[in-house]
């Protein structure tokens, strides 16, 4: 195979049709302004091609369940491996996922707790042993005396098939009838069952009348079942009770036998294993306004949250059951992990399921999760964490030559855990494998065996080479915005003063989740920076007790808020704002201009031109949603779906619009020469130039262009747009209102998907904010945008139960003044002792006065 990867002519999306020869086996970095083409390049072209190639190994029923990617367009791809993409946008939201299951640890648990489980006694909790043939009828007779009972063999048990060789091997035995996913079925019919569903088989052997002139008949029943079933039979009454017996496990104080113990038993996915009441899922169910099911904050009060059965949570390992040891914290489970010990019949199977325990979560607390639980649903992890777990499960399965995908694998993640997982990524490129990650974190760059840097700016001033090869030939481009930031001859410089708080927000007594009682100072009217390893406390004291306490003060919400015991300083505030990274939308039909209100001031504009007003066109008419002005053809959706049954669904574009969304008497209406679709498509940095002279437009593109996002189409669809640019379309959308100067803005991670130079560019819109007498809090773990804030708040030491304290607060001075304690104020205190820490840079060595707010 080739030494290389080799993409001709690469045009997918704003790329100038470039050649890029990428060496395999390599630890590659794709660097570059915000929105140059590095997700074009690396997720739309190159994971693309190789899932797609991939793919097509299958055969046509295999791939019907498969998302497959559209070709990308390139003239060739050459040397690529199968791919794999782990980026921030497909961690599942299903609540039945977790982070045991996304690394696959749960299923080695489950497994564990099968083979080397002791079983207790879910009723009294005693140790529960095998039972024999005599006891087993001597309690049928007992429980039954006087009513008449079926006895059935479970010959199948929630397995998928067709079963017909066991139906007709039951006729040869002699039996007439069995129950059939719950129903009696004679087995001289025609019993057809679906393949690829899971069915219940029990063979009725007798029905039987209990009693002493039947003693003979029903032990030969309970015998023949026994017999049919591998030592398992099921007994059911006149009133429909079921009670099951097996030669296996049985409690002789309480007489509760249990089932021979599988891995499915400890699945919540199962229902096997998942409790009856609440499914699984652990907390109750209710239906919401549009009728669908949502999960409530009450915990089921069958399991109280646990998921499972109770004869599952009855088996121990170690004195815990399964949900218990999902309830330790990862570096907690492997020191318990660790210190287990079994008799020698298990010992052999346990060590080897211990031992790939072990490693998988060896690599989590490389990757800086150490604090995370298996138990901890995957829709709460933030994006970083959700790709780092996604990454951990990838170094579990142990592949080669496979080629790794990732983007911003460092967010989330604070500097001094970026050494880890660079070392990971360095060992999977070891392993055999071909690395690539988009990324903007200087440690990340500066690690990497080969760098290409795409620009030289955003949208259509993107899409080209910059500069490629080692760390030393980047350096060398005069042309690379990257490399001057990188030699220093740019970079955010630290304020020249910072600001005075104008009163302060007082958390007191905070002890949500793993805080430690803290009292947490925010100064207002400034910028805020809540900085601490990943699992210190940050999210907690930001977003589940500051923001919903003000919620639930200032806009009369009705959020359950996290444990703390008051908050004092809020009448110096009016509003709160959480700009947060979730997606705007979730069909194809959202985007950045109806999102912002761009989109309803564009149809104002276009239902006020001559043409329109002479057709008696209003606003509505500019719309793709409604009837009127879209094509009816595909409902102003611009594509058509086509469903192909074996084959995956094909999207074509409309013919009779050609992807537009409008009719031709729509399109017919122009300003300046383009039609609304044409406004649809350009970028925020070309609509700025022709719609100016408008306001409100004006000053709306004008707010997108300043945050960075000059390159996005106004009509891009939400769900192609990452977490940052979201996050950063929303603080458009707060920043576009009228400012009262008394709002408290939230930000997570708002450099997710940056480059240096908008670093700056967001950091002046912040500071602009704060200025006017609002005040911003941000969670961050960059350190130009740690120094530029006026405060900051650094929790830790560490993470989970040993973090939850406040290191230390104060201005960025203080903290690095206390580097000998604080992971922050250790990485920071070079920054603001002489530049940027990698030799020198551009007024960032001064020491900031202070000035009045």
């Amino acid at each position: 195979m080739l030494d290389e990867i080799r993409i001709k002519r690469a045009a997918q999306h704003n790329l100038k049709r470039i050649d890029v020869a990428l060496p395999r086996h390599k630890l590659i970095v794709v660097t570059g302004p915000s929105g140059s083409g590095k997700s074009s390049l690396a997720f739309d072209t190159l994971f693309a091609e190789g899932q797609r190639r991939y793919i097509e190994c299958l055969s046509a029923y295999a791939r019907q369940f498969i998302d497959q990617m559209e070709k990308p367009e390139v003239e060739s791809v050459e040397g690529i491996s199968p791919s794999i993409s782990i980026d921030q946008k497909t961690i599942s939201a299903n609540p039945r996922s977790t982070v045991g299951t996304i690394t696959e640890v749960s299923d080695l648990l489950r497994l564990l707790y099968a083979r080397a489980g002791t079983p207790h006694c879910p009723s009294c909790g005693r140790a529960v042993s095998s039972q024999t043939p005599e006891e087993i009828l001597r309690r049928v007779a007992a429980d039954s005396a006087g009513s008449k009972v079926r006895v059935l063999a479970p010959v199948v048990k929630g397995r998928k098939g067709e079963y017909q060789r066991l139906f007709e091997r039951l006729r040869k035995k002699g039996f007439l009838r069995a129950r059939v996913n719950g129903v009696l079925r004679d087995l001289d019919d025609d019993i057809v069952l679906e393949k690829n569903r899971k069915h219940t088989v029990e063979v009725l052997v007798d029905a039987i009348k209990v009693g002493p002139d039947s003693e003979r008949r029903l032990a030969e029943a309970v015998s023949k079942a026994l017999e049919v079933a591998d030592g398992e039979v099921l007994v059911v009454d006149e009133s429909g009770r079921e009670r099951f017996f097996s030669l296996t496990l049985l409690c002789p104080y309480c007489e509760v036998s249990l089932a021979e113990l599988e891995p499915r038993n400890f699945s919540f996915n199962s229902p096997y294993g998942a409790c009856p009441k609440c499914h699984g899922l652990g907390h109750r169910t209710a239906a919401n306004e549009w009728g669908e099911v949502e999960l409530t904050d009450e915990v089921c009060p069958d399991c109280r949250g646990a998921r499972l059965k109770p004869e599952s949570l009855a088996v121990r390992v170690g004195g815990r059951n399964i949900h218990e040891a999902g309830e330790l914290a990862l570096a907690d489970l492997r020191a318990w992990c660790a210190g287990l010990s079994f008799p020698p019949a298990e010992a052999l199977v346990a060590s080897k399921v211990l031992r790939e325990v072990a490693a998988r979560l060896a690599v989590m607390e490389e990757l800086g999760m150490s604090y995370l639980q298996l138990n901890r649903a995957a829709s709460t992890l933030s994006g970083g964490e959700a790709q780092r777990v996604r990454l951990a499960a990838q170094v579990g399965a142990r592949l080669r030559g496979v080629l790794y995908v990732l983007d911003e694998p460092t967010i989330g993640l604070h500097q001094r855990d970026n050494g880890r997982l660079i070392s990971l990524l360095r060992g999977l490129r070891d392993e055999g494998n071909s690395v690539v990650v988009v990324e903007h974190d200087e440690q990340t760059i500066r690690a990497a065996d080969f760098i290409l840097d795409l620009g030289p700016g955003a949208g259509e001033g993107g899409g080209f080479k910059v500069a490629e090869g080692p760390l030393e030939a980047i350096l060398a481009s005069p042309d690379s915005l990257t490399a001057q930031y990188l030699r220093g001859e740019r970079s955010v410089p630290v304020p020249a003063a910072r600001r005075k708080a104008a009163g302060w927000l007082v958390v007191r007594k905070a002890t949500e989740h793993n805080l430690k009682g803290i009292d947490a100072r925010i100064p207002l009217a400034a910028m805020t920076a809540v900085t601490g390893v990943s699992g210190s406390g940050k999210s907690t004291l930001v977003y589940d007790i500051l923001f919903k306490a003000l919620e639930n003060r200032l806009h009369k919400a009705r959020q359950r808020v996290g444990a703390h015991e008051r908050l004092e300083g809020v009448e110096g505030l009016d509003k709160v704002v959480a700009v947060d990274q979730k997606p705007i939308g979730r069909t194809p039909r959202s985007n950045p201009a109806t999102y912002t209100g761009l989109f309803a001031a564009l149809r104002d504009l276009m239902a006020r031109t001559p043409e329109a007003r002479a057709r008696g066109y209003a606003s509505g008419r500019f719309s793709f949603n409604v009837a009127g002005g879209r094509c009816e053809e595909c409902e102003g959706a611009g594509v058509k779906k086509i469903e192909m049954h074996f084959l995956p669904d094909v999207f074509v574009t409309c013919d009779r619009c050609q992807g537009r969304r409008y009719n031709k008497e729509t399109l017919a209406v122009t300003y300046k020469g383009r039609s609304i679709a044409d406004y649809l498509d350009m970028t925020v940095d070309d609509a700025y130039e022709l719609l100016k002279a408008y306001p409100q437009l004006k000053r709306k593109l004008a707010t997108l262009k300043r945050v960075g996002l000059g390159y996005i189409r106004l009509g891009q669809p939400a769900p192609t747009l990452s977490g940052g640019e979201a996050q950063r379309i929303k603080l458009t959308k707060e920043l576009a209102r009228r400012a009262t100067g008394r709002t408290l803005y939230l930000l997570d991670e708002p450099t997710t998907g940056l480059h240096f130079d908008d670093v700056r560019k967001l950091l002046e819109v912040l500071g602009e904010l704060a200025s006017l007498g609002n005040t911003v809090v941000i969670i961050e773990h960059n350190l130009e945008v740690i120094k530029y804030c006026d405060y900051i708040i650094d929790l830790g030491p560490e993470g989970g139960a040993d973090g939850g304290r406040i290191v230390v607060q104060g201005t960025p001075e203080d903290v690095a003044a206390a580097a000998a304690r604080s992971h922050t104020g250790r990485y920071l205190r070079p920054l603001l002792d002489g530049g940027n820490g990698k030799g020198g840079g551009t007024g960032a060595g001064r020491r900031p006065g202070r000035k009045d707010g």
